[in-house]
């Protein structure tokens, strides 16, 4: 990457990290919340945070993806319509009509599950997961798992977040995940 490429880049960062509130405490003290919802409320700052969550993927054949309920949806529908892609929507369990496959996965305290269409993937398609956040990566993870149990012949060619909290390290859970990009991190 060139210097003028860098500072482009840079300042796209800072236009949007400017969107993004801090909010201490919430949900529980100690814990800072990374409020993206002004950056959605502005036309231009949603179109910029789409647009790079989409970029790298651009050109490798994404034939779906792939949002976790709920804020998986908000983006993943966005970036699967820049990449002429379609979309499916994995949900919490008992949310879905039809007949679903679903995994279990751990959250901090006990567990939860995710579930989507038995039939929503089909053959060998190619399939991006997109979130707004990774965290501990336990989401996408479970999301990744699902994929493969639901359609074994399908592929991953990666993961697209908006915000990436790295302390905590949970791109290490999705090694298996392909390319995982993330627009923002802190």
């Amino acid at each position: 990457m060139g210097r003028d490429e860098f500072c482009l880049d840079s300042r796209r960062m800072e236009t949007l990290k400017k969107l993004i509130k801090d909010v201490p405490d919430f949900p529980k003290p100690g814990i800072v919340y990374k409020d993206f919802t002004p950056l959605l409320a502005d036309p231009a700052g949603l179109a910029l945070a789409v647009e790079l969550m989409a970029n790298p993927y651009r050109g490798v054949g994404v034939d779906v993806v792939v949002g976790a309920e709920s804020r998986g949806f908000i983006f993943g529908i966005a970036v699967a319509q820049s990449l002429s892609a379609g979309f499916v929507p994995v949900r919490k369990a008992g949310k879905l009509p039809r007949a679903v496959k679903g995994v279990q996965y751990a959250l901090e305290y006990g567990t939860d599950r995710l579930e989507m269409h038995s039939d929503a993937l089909v053959g060998k398609q190619r399939v991006l997961l997109v979130d707004d956040l990774l965290a501990t990566g336990g989401t996408l993870e479970a999301c990744a798992r699902l994929v493969h149990e639901a359609a074994p012949q399908a592929t991953l060619v990666g993961a697209s977040v908006l915000i990436e909290l790295g302390a905590l390290g949970g791109i290490r859970k999705l090694g298996h995940c392909g390319r995982v990009h993330s627009v923002i991190k802190y």
